[in-house]
C-alpha cells in the first residue's frame, strides 16, 4: 500500500480552504464577474421596509414558501401574476445568486397571517420585492391555498452583506451572510483532515467575521457541525483560545446566532440581538465562537495521513442505497428482520437530517423524493414520517402506523442527499483530455521522489469497480465506461507517466488511493500513454433486480434425453459428466425462469458493441453479453455441487409497468438493453434456462442466481443482484423456498444460509 507522505497532507491540508466550502454552493476558486459583485441597496426613503424569508415544507434549505416581515408580522406572496422574474428578485434580496423556479398552489404548505402582496410584477432588476409593481403591501384577494414559493441557486452573491431594515423585531429575523466557515486556529488542527475545530467565521460584505460566544448555545454548535457534515460536537480547551484571542484581535460580526438545533443550515436559524461592540472590537465577557465538531467513523482523522480504508456505515437499523455519491441515498430501515424504503409523504429537511446523522455525516443537503435515486424492493415500512430533529434514528420518530391510510408504492421511496465534511479527495484526482467534463484520462497525484507529480493509472485490470471510485471522488456520479485504452483522450504530456499500478476496488472506497495498489514498487508492462485507465461518468445508471418470487413458483424438474441437449451441449450448458452420456440418456435438470426488473434511473444496454454480438443457433438470436447470470446449486457450507453454468442473454423489453413503452427487441438484430421500469422474463423452456443436477445426491441445498456478476455494466447498487433460495431435493421432487434478494434481511436472517457472503458478490 502507498503512503502518504506530511508533505502530500499538508498540501491537501490548504487546499481545503475551498473543498471545505464546496457544499455552500461556490466551486473552487470562484470569484464572479466583477459586475455581479453584490452592492448594499440604496433603497427611496418611501420603501416600505420589509425582510424576507423561505419558509414551509422544504426539502432543501435554498427554497420555501415566500414569507414577508412587515409592521412586525410575518405574512405571505399570492401567486397571481408570479414569475420566475419575481422569483429573481426573492432570491437575489436573499442573498443568493439566481432563481432556479418558483411554484404556485402553496407548494410548501399554507402560510399564516396576512398575504401582503399580490398581482406581483417585477422585471427582475429590482433591489426589493417592495420595489415591484403590486395592488399594494397588504392589498390582496388571496387565500393561503395560492401562495407562492421558490427555489434559490446554491450558489451565494459574492460580497452579499445583510442589512437590516427594521429597527425592532431582529429576533424574527433568519440568518443571511454569504458563507460560513471553520477556520483552524490551532497548529494541530491546521495539519488535520477534515477539518474538525475552530472559530465559526461568517462572510459579510465579502470580510471573514468572527462570531461573539456571549450567548452562543451548544445548539448552535450542533448546526455548524451538521453544516460541515460532522453527526455532533464535543466540548473543548476553552483556555487555549482565550490566550489566543488575546494574543490577536478579532472582527466580529454584528450579530448573535439563536439555532434550536434542529436547523439543516445556518439559514433556517434566527438572528440573536445586535451586539454592542466596544471599540476596541472586542465583545464584552467573551471570545470568538470555536466549535469542536465529532466526526463519522468513516472520516476520524488520525495523526497526519490516516484514513478509513473504506466508508462503513454506523446504524444497523438504516441504510442508503443507490447513490452515487457517499451520503446520499434511498433510506432503507430494517423491521421485523426485513428492509424496506420509508414512503415520501410530509419527507423534510428535519427527517433526512435524523437519517444523515444517524449514518455518520452531517445534517441533510436535501430530502428526496419520488424515487429519485431509484425505486427498492420489498415493503414500505413507514409514512408520513414526522421527526422532532433530536432523535437518534430515524426509526425512532412518528409515522402512520395504519398501512391503508396511504397506498405509497417505490415510485414514492424517500431519498437523501447528506453534507459530508471536506476531505480534499477531488484535489487529488482529474480527468483529462475528455470531449466533456464526464470523460477522460484518469490523473493522480502521487509522490515520487520526494515530490508531487501527476501521472497516469495503470490499466492492467481496470474496471467498472475502480471506475466508478473515481467517478465518486470526483462528484461525476456513476461510471458508465472503463477504458484500458486512452489514445483518443491525449492528456498532458507531462503526465503520461505511470504512477499508479496494480489498481484493485471494492466500489465502495471514497478515493482511489484507498484502493488495494503497488506502492513504490510499479508494474506496468503496458505502460502508459495511450494505454493509460480512463473512465466515462454518468449522474445517472440503471439497477437490475431479479424477481425472487417467479424463481420461486416456476421451478421444477425435466429429465430430458440427450439427443434434444445437442446444441446446448455446444454451448456448454450441461454438467462436465455429460460427455460420456449415452445419446438415449437422460440429464437431469432444474428449471425455471428468471424475471429482470431494471429499476434504476437509466437504461441497461450491453457493454459489447453491434458488431461483436455472438449469433446463438440454440435461441436464433444475437447475445450482447456473454456472462449475464450465474446459476449455482451450493451445498449448506457454500461449496458447488453442481458447476453453475454461465448464461449468455440477448437483452430485451418483455413487459414494462403501464404508461412505458418497450425500447428493446431481440428480434432482427433490434437494439438490445432494458428499460426502466421494463422487464426482461427468461422463461423457463428455454435452452440452458436451467442447472444440470443430473450427479447431485438428495439433499438440502442453496441455489444462486448471479446478475451482471462480472460488474460488465455499471450500476447504481450491485447488492442486490444475488438471489438466494432454499432449495430441497430427494432424487425424484425439489422444493425451492424462501427465494430472496440478497440484503434484503437482516444479517441474523442471512446467517440461516451459511457459507455464503450476505450482500456481497466477491470481486474477481
Amino acid at each position: 500500500m502507498a503512503l502518504w507522505s506530511v508533505s502530500f497532507v499538508l498540501l491537501c491540508a490548504w487546499r481545503l480552504s475551498y473543498a471545505q466550502y464546496e457544499h455552500l454552493g461556490y466551486p473552487p476558486g470562484y470569484q464572479g464577474p466583477s459586475q455581479d459583485l453584490y452592492t448594499a441597496p440604496e433603497l427611496p426613503a418611501d420603501t416600505p421596509r420589509i425582510q424576507l424569508r423561505l419558509a414551509g415544507e422544504k426539502r432543501k434549505h435554498n427554497e420555501g414558501r415566500v414569507e414577508v416581515f412587515y409592521e412586525g408580522e410575518w405574512g405571505t406572496v399570492c401567486d397571481d401574476d408570479f414569475t420566475i422574474h419575481a422569483a429573481q428578485v426573492v432570491c437575489r434580496e436573499l442573498g443568493y445568486f439566481e432563481a432556479v423556479s418558483w411554484s404556485p398552489s402553496s407548494k410548501y404548505g399554507k402560510g399564516e397571517g396576512r398575504i401582503w402582496f399580490d398581482n406581483v410584477h417585477c422585471t427582475g432588476k429590482e433591489k426589493s420585492l417592495a420595489l415591484c409593481e403590486s395592488n399594494g403591501i397588504g392589498v390582496s384577494d388571496c387565500k393561503h391555498t395560492e401562495d407562492v414559493g421558490v427555489v434559490c441557486s446554491d450558489k451565494r452573491i459574492p460580497g452579499f452583506k445583510f442589512v437590516n431594515t427594521l429597527t425592532n423585531n431582529i429576533n424574527s429575523l433568519n440568518i443571511q451572510v454569504e458563507d460560513v466557515r471553520i477556520r483552524p486556529i490551532l497548529s494541530s488542527y491546521r495539519k488535520r483532515v477534515p477539518v474538525t475545530e475552530g472559530y465559526v467565521e461568517v462572510k459579510d460584505g465579502g470580510k471573514w467575521k468572527q462570531i461573539c460566544d456571549d450567548e452562543w448555545t451548544q445548539m448552535n454548535s450542533r448546526v455548524i457541525c451538521g453544516m460541515f457534515g460532522f453527526p455532533g460536537d464535543k466540548r473543548y480547551n476553552t483556555r487555549v483560545y482565550k490566550m489566543f484571542a488575546r494574543r490577536r484581535k478579532p472582527t466580529y460580526w454584528d450579530y448573535s446566532i439563536n439555532c434550536t438545533g434542529n436547523e439543516a443550515h445556518l439559514s433556517s436559524c434566527k438572528l440573536g440581538h445586535t451586539l454592542s461592540i466596544k471599540a476596541n472590537s472586542t465583545c464584552e465577557q467573551g471570545t470568538p465562537v470555536v466549535v469542536s465538531c465529532v466526526p463519522g467513523r468513516a472520516f476520524a482523522p488520525t495523526p497526519m495521513a490516516g484514513f478509513r480504508k473504506a466508508f462503513r456505515q454506523e446504524q444497523p437499523l438504516v441504510r442508503i442505497r443507490g447513490g452515487a455519491v457517499v451520503g446520499e441515498g434511498r433510506v432503507e430501515v430494517l423491521k421485523n428482520g426485513e428492509w424496506g424504503t420509508i414512503c415520501d409523504d410530509n419527507w423534510n429537511l428535519v427527517a433526512a437530517t435524523v437519517v444523515c446523522r444517524e449514518l455518520g455525516f452531517g445534517s441533510a443537503k436535501e430530502a428526496l423524493s419520488g424515487g429519485q435515486l431509484g425505486q427498492g424492493m420489498g415493503p414500505v415500512h413507514m409514512n408520513e414520517v414526522q421527526c422532532s430533529g433530536f432523535e437518534k434514528s430515524v426509526t425512532e420518530c412518528p409515522f402512520n402506523m395504519d398501512k391503508d391510510s396511504e397506498g405509497c408504492s417505490h415510485e414514492e421511496d424517500a431519498g437523501v442527499r447528506c453534507n459530508v465534511p471536506a476531505m480534499g479527495f477531488q484535489q487529488r484526482l482529474r480527468l483529462s483530455g475528455g470531449h466533456n467534463p464526464f470523460e477522460g484520462r484518469v490523473e493522480v497525484l502521487m509522490e515520487r521522489n520526494g515530490s508531487l507529480v501527476w501521472g497516469t493509472v495503470c490499466s492492467e485490470g481496470w474496471g467498472t469497480m475502480e471506475a466508478m471510485v473515481v467517478c465518486r471522488q470526483l462528484g461525476l456520479g456513476f461510471a458508465s465506461n472503463a477504458f484500458q485504452e486512452t489514445w483518443y483522450w491525449p492528456g498532458a504530456v507531462s503526465a503520461d507517466a505511470v504512477v499508479m499500478s496494480g489498481v484493485r476496488c471494492s466500489g465502495t472506497e471514497m478515493s482511489l488511493s484507498h484502493c488495494l495498489h503497488h506502492g513504490e514498487y510499479l508494474s506496468c508492462p503496458k505502460g502508459g500513454g495511450r494505454f493509460a485507465a480512463g473512465v466515462s461518468c454518468s449522474e445517472t445508471a440503471p439497477d437490475l433486480v431479479l424477481n425472487p418470487q417467479v424463481v420461486e413458483q416456476t421451478t421444477y424438474l425435466e429429465d430430458r434425453p440427450m439427443f434434444m441437449l445437442q446444441c446446448a451441449y455446444e454451448e456448454n450448458c450441461l454438467g462436465s459428466t455429460s460427455s460420456a452420456t449415452p445419446a438415449n440418456s437422460y440429464r437431469r435438470l432444474l428449471r425455471f425462469s428468471s424475471q429482470i426488473h431494471n429499476n434504476g434511473q437509466s437504461d441497461f444496454r450491453p457493454k459489447a458493441s453491434r458488431e461483436t454480438w455472438v449469433w446463438h443457433d440454440c435461441h436464433r438470436h444475437y447475445h450482447s453479453m456473454e456472462v449475464f447470470t450465474h446459476y449455482d446449486l451450493l451445498s449448506n457450507n457454500g461449496t458447488k455441487v453442481a458447476e453453475g453454468h454461465k448464461a449468455s442473454f440477448c437483452l430485451e423489453d418483455s413487459e414494462c409497468d403501464e404508461g412505458i413503452e418497450k425500447r428493446y427487441e431481440c428480434a432482427n438484430f433490434g437494439e438490445q438493453g432494458i428499460t426502466v421500469g421494463c422487464w426482461d422474463t427468461y422463461r423457463h423452456d428455454i435452452d440452458c434456462q436451467w442447472v444440470d443436477i443430473t450427479d447431485v445426491k438428495p439433499g438440502d441445498y442453496v441455489f444462486q442466481i448471479v446478475i451482471n456478476p462480472n460488474y460488465e455494466v455499471a450500476e447504481s447498487d450491485y447488492t442486490n443482484n444475488v438471489v438466494k433460495c432454499r432449495c430441497r431435493y430427494d432424487g425424484h421432487r425439489i422444493w425451492m423456498y424462501n427465494c430472496h434478494i440478497g440484503g434484503s434481511f437482516s444479517a441474523e436472517t442471512e446467517d440461516t444460509f451459511p457459507g455464503l457472503i450476505n450482500n456481497q458478490v466477491t470481486h474477481r
